[in-house]
């Protein structure tokens, strides 16, 4: 499966994963992309604290960061970081289910890769309105 999941200095599983993978192929495809390799990293705040100071001279802590390695437009390859403890936090700031928010922030990370930005207030707006039609279809 293209699509994986790995874990770094944290116990934790993807919910569904077969599910989930099903969904992130299907929302790529519907872009008319196809699925290379890629690979979500799921860890805790410290480890993708680190990444972030080393890749991206960043000192602060995210829930997430992708790194597209993608070598063709129309192939996807990324991988994906997550800290479960900032979608924790996410969920509880938010007061929404923490599965739910896991997915969000997982398709975030795919639509950035599909070339969707959030810095400004109007790519934000689209951003959220990508995550919420691609959670309706999950």
């Amino acid at each position: 499966m293209p699509i994986r999941f790995f874990y770094e200095n944290i116990t934790f599983e993807v919910p569904q994963p077969q599910k989930t993978r099903v969904w992130i192929k299907k929302i790529i495809q519907n872009q008319q992309y196809k699925v290379g390799e890629m690979n979500f990293i799921f860890c805790d705040d410290e480890y993708l604290h680190q990444i972030n100071m080393q890749y991206l001279q960043h000192d602060t802590y995210t829930d997430i960061i992708t790194f597209d390695q993608s070598e063709t437009e129309e192939k996807i390859d990324s991988d994906i970081y997550i800290s479960i403890e900032r979608v924790k936090e996410n969920a509880k700031h938010q007061q929404v289910d923490f599965e739910n928010e896991l997915k969000r922030v997982m398709i975030h990370g795919v639509w950035h890769i599909l070339g969707f930005g959030d810095k400004t207030e109007e790519e934000a707006k689209i951003m959220r309105t990508k995550e919420n039609e691609s959670l309706e279809q999950f």
